[in-house]
């Protein structure tokens, strides 16, 4: 059975993806610094996927599966937090 997202929203420092399970999740915009540096207006501009949410003029894709198993964006190597 795959689990898909229906709906998203975000907060100043969260995306909240509800998922079609019943399910939500609170995922860091600093996982994704697409979004973390987009605007609110472009972060709203998404298109659920049956598998992710996809942001055409972000050029963001994120997978329902990595954000379950708590990945962030894997193209820039993970940001890790000054000490």
């Amino acid at each position: 059975m795959t689990t898909s997202a229906k709906a998203v929203r975000f907060d100043d420092d969260s995306m909240w993806v509800h998922l079609d399970d019943g399910r939500v999740m609170a995922v860091p915009l600093a996982w994704f610094p697409r979004l973390l540096a987009a605007t609110p207006e472009q972060r709203v501009q998404f298109e659920l996927r049956s598998r992710g949410i996809h942001w055409e003029a972000l050029d963001e894709d994120i997978s329902i599966d990595g954000l379950l198993a708590g990945h962030g964006d894997l193209t820039h190597g993970r940001l890790v937090a000054p000490v």
